[in-house]
């Protein structure tokens, strides 16, 4: 299959996003990681962008978002994400990692020292509730298949609290 099948149908549509760690490095194994996606995503959201469901994991996030201009918000987040995680990685001393974001660039990334993310973000075009629900449910079941926790709530760095009518980490929409 070509790239046609990931693509954004309409932006005014929620669509299931992920994105990815360049060669899955392991970054948001910390606290402070995670608070820069969570505080982009906050900006995000006082800007129109509606989150309906997330989960963070050491190299990757789901999400299932929609905007009006939903590929211009995707660029924006990975852009002042990527920018700010390489300066806390540069500012904490964390040469391993950096050293991995600089030999797995992309050779036409030749703008920049380190690549973050990898390209894409193979969105899906949420087409019904039933797909809703699906999506949902497989990005709060990721850290539970991994066997990081027992149940979805258990995992912080996720918005299955916020299902249960718990406090989360960041609000959600959760009518669609």
């Amino acid at each position: 299959m070509g790239r046609d099948r990931y693509k954004i149908v309409d932006p005014t549509l929620p669509h299931f996003v992920t994105c990815t760690v360049l060669h899955w490095i392991p970054v948001f194994t910390r606290p402070a990681t995670v608070e820069i996606i969570l505080d982009s995503l906050r900006y995000l959201m006082a800007d129109g962008l509606k989150l309906y469901a997330f989960v963070i994991l050491e190299n990757h996030l789901h999400m299932v978002v929609q905007s009006e201009q939903l590929d211009r918000d995707i660029a924006r987040f990975k852009s002042y994400t990527s920018k700010q995680l390489i300066q806390y990685l540069s500012g904490h001393n964390v040469k391993r990692i950096l050293e991995q974001l600089a030999f797995y660039k992309k050779a036409h990334k030749d703008d920049r020292a380190y690549q973050f993310w990898q390209e894409g973000y193979h969105p899906e075009w949420i087409q019904n509730d039933a797909m809703m629900r699906q999506k949902v449910n497989y990005i709060h079941e990721n850290p539970v298949k991994r066997g990081y926790v027992d149940l979805p709530e258990h995992w912080r760095y996720s918005s299955a609290r916020n299902y249960l009518g718990q406090a989360g980490l960041i609000e959600i929409c959760k009518l669609w």
